[in-house]
């Protein structure tokens, strides 16, 4: 889920010391956009025989302009002894880490990347779903951090020991781990870095006698070539992608690479011809001087805080005064509904000119539309984006299993993406072996934006209004066009369930419904005007609005609305759409995992949800849930009973994904609930 990068250099290369940093530098920034909450670089000096790590809770930008990496960087290629080549220094070597957390408070150093266990310096993009597992079944080893790739450098480590060679010890290892591993390992006893990848979200780019340069993604490294001076009498450099399941070892001695195939090795002890020095670690915390928040990452540690059986009660459920409210005879859409109108049957509009959506054409059909961009070479061929929900999950295991593409997965996460999901994109992609690009925004700064208007809107509370919140992730659009180009992969497949029209969110603007739309998501000329008069009114009313985040939600429309789509193809036009068959592939498939706080399998990887389907059943006396059950009715798949036996379970408040919601934007949890409670009721 992060971004990891680096630069190994030989001696004879005759790379000039300005030729070394500024490529390290275009890495490193490169690779920022997959996480910024913390950072880290380790250089290995030859000539002290020391490793210096460098890390803290700052971004990769940050920390490359604090002085002392700049006195490391001009240090590690010998600016003062040569001025032109890296000369006596050897090998030059440094990694480095950009990272997204996700185990692990960044605030504590030992769980930021590179991490140091063990006698080895790893830095990880992935996350280790079965750790827990993997720490029992190794009791011999002893933890000490929180952070997942621990876990990884301890087991290597271990069997590096006991006399296997440092192939062979990463090979065990990986086999072993559930979820995702790209990752570069350096084991000074060995004076060897291992690169590996069970998903292939890792790729070099070599000559293959001096320089070998490392990035998560093809476009870094695409990038750094571009800008790079290269000399043709150096060697032809060539980038590719390291396959899932297999790696190389980078032996600092006689800078010699070697691939390996962690199916194809076999065990077979290490033989030293003389024992070399070990290397001295060296461990600097960076920090920015500002001030920093803990927030809680895991939603199942909340519901343990001493607090939480009190907050907890703050949640109203009106289950009574909701059920009294009138409701279509067919759906389960009540009185409180935007533009509701119900016949003398009691049945509404919206079941009266409903059209069935869950009518897929073959699948065969789909095949033969994606023919012609199939690769002929394995090479990636498909871009799906993927938030880690259910029905993106599904479609990925259509376009690999059954459609026979090679599928890269693209995830945006905009501070909202819970751990949770992440764990279930990297369990999915760990077991397909499928890389996942993912695109992480300035998430401060997307959850202060987020505070910002939810504070805006508790002034004057507006039912239409609430979309505001979840505005930022809208961009997923745009980037999803971007990783296209920057991949030069002309096809993406939409995973978006025909089941999940929510357009009581515009209804609340004044947006009549539209029930001849093709999509989901889109919206006529005509009802994008009355959208956008009935905001700038509602802005012009609340000065609140006013604020920092207003060219980011300005942005989120555009992307949302004004950006045209090329090569795409939506699956469920081809698969037809079925709850019970999804999760059973899902939980039984992939060891899908589940939420704490409710029984769906939907939007539980999305932070958002919980807090905006609480004010909107709490004020208006309905849900997303209430919308999606309707559409299974009329769709005949599940009966009216069913369906309100469902909502009744479903809108139950959460209140450990409300608490975090709130906990992750910096409001709080007491005041903010107290205040939703007081908005007048759509309901008596």
């Amino acid at each position: 889920m992060c971004g990891i990068f680096g630069l190994f250099v030989d001696k004879q290369a005759g790379f000039t010391s300005e030729f070394i940093g500024k490529s390290l530098k275009t890495l490193a920034l490169l690779s920022e956009s997959r996480g910024k909450d913390s950072s880290g670089l380790v250089f290995r000096d030859e000539a002290g025989r020391t490793l210096s790590v460098f890390k803290g809770a700052v971004s990769i930008s940050c920390l490359l302009k604090q002085r002392e990496i700049s006195q490391e960087i001009h240090k590690a290629i010998d600016l003062a002894n040569s001025g032109s080549s890296v000369g006596p220094q050897g090998v030059f070597a440094a990694m480095g880490h950009s990272r997204l957390v996700t185990n692990g408070s960044q605030l504590q150093d030992v769980n930021n990347q590179p991490v140091v266990k063990d006698g080895v310096v790893g830095i990880h993009n992935g996350i280790i779903v079965n750790e827990a597992q993997l720490w029992s079944r190794y009791p011999v080893l002893r933890r000490s951090f929180e952070i997942d790739t621990e876990i990884m450098l301890s087991m290597v480590s271990h069997f590096a020991e006991k006399g296997g060679d440092l192939a062979s010890a990463v090979s065990r290892t990986v086999r072993e781990i559930c979820g995702t591993v790209s990752s570069v390992m350096y084991v000074g006893a060995l004076d060897q870095f291992a690169l590996v990848t069970n998903n292939g979200s890792l790729y070099v780019l070599t000559n293959q006698t001096s320089l070998l340069a490392f990035a998560s993604e093809g476009y870094f490294l695409r990038e750094l070539a571009k800008s790079m001076p290269w000399d043709k009498g150096q060697g032809e450099l060539r980038m590719h992608q390291v396959i899932p399941g297999t790696g190389l070892i980078v032996d600092m001695d006689a800078f010699r690479i070697q691939e390996f195939s962690m199916a194809a090795i076999k065990e077979k002890s290490r033989v030293d011809a003389s024992p070399k020095p070990t290397f001295r670690i060296e461990v600097h915390s960076i920090t920015d001087g500002g001030p920093q928040r803990e927030v809680i990452l895991d939603v199942a540690q909340i519901s343990r805080q001493p607090r939480a059986k009190t907050e907890a009660a703050l949640l109203e459920y009106n289950l009574e005064r909701i059920q009294a409210l009138k409701r279509c005879m067919k759906c389960l859409l009540p009185e409180s509904f935007p533009f509701i109108e119900f016949d003398d049957r009691g049945i509404c509009n919206y079941c009266n000119n409903y059209k069935l959506k869950n009518q897929p054409k073959p699948i065969e059909q789909l095949s033969e539309l994606v023919n012609p961009y199939r690769s002929h070479d394995r090479s990636p061929d498909c871009i799906i984006p993927y938030s880690g929900g259910r029905d993106s999950t599904y479609t990925l295991h259509i376009v690999k299993k059954v459609l026979k593409l090679n599928p890269i997965t693209f995830t945006y996460d905009w501070g909202m993406v819970t751990d949770l999901g992440r764990r279930n994109i990297a369990r999915v992609c760990g077991k397909l072996g499928v890389e996942n690009i993912i695109i992480s925004a300035d998430i401060r700064k997307k959850r202060k934006n987020i505070r910002s208007n939810i504070l805006a809107w508790l002034r004057k509370p507006h039912l239409g209004m609430v979309p505001l919140f979840m505005a930022g992730d809208k961009f997923f659009f745009y980037y999803t066009a971007k990783v296209k180009k920057q991949t030069g992969i002309r096809l993406n497949i939409w995973g978006i369930n025909p089941l999940e029209n929510t357009e009581f969110k515009v209804g609340f603007m004044g947006v009549s419904p539209n029930f001849n739309k093709k999509r989901i998501y889109s919206l006529s000329a005509k009802r994008q005007a009355k959208l956008f008069i009935e905001l700038g009114r509602i802005f012009l009313g609340n000065s609140a609005y006013l604020n920092p985040s207003i060219m980011d939600s300005l942005g989120s429309y555009a992307s949302r609305y004004f950006i045209k789509h090329r090569d795409y193809y939506h699956m469920y036009d081809y698969v037809r759409w079925d709850e019970k068959e999804i999760e059973k592939l899902i939980l039984n498939e992939y060891d899908w995992e589940t939420a704490v706080d409710t029984q769906t399998t939907w939007r539980i990887g999305d932070g958002t949800a919980a807090f905006y389907n609480y004010i909107y059943y709490t004020v208006a006396g309905f849900s997303e849930y209430d919308t999606f059950r309707s559409n299974q009715i009329r769709e005949g798949m599940i009966s009216r009973e069913e369906g309100l036996r469902l909502v009744t379970t479903e809108n139950q408040p959460r209140y450990p994904s409300i608490k975090w919601y709130t906990e992750i934007i910096g409001l709080d949890f007491a005041s903010t609930i107290t205040q939703i409670n007081k908005i007048p009721k759509l309901y008596g």
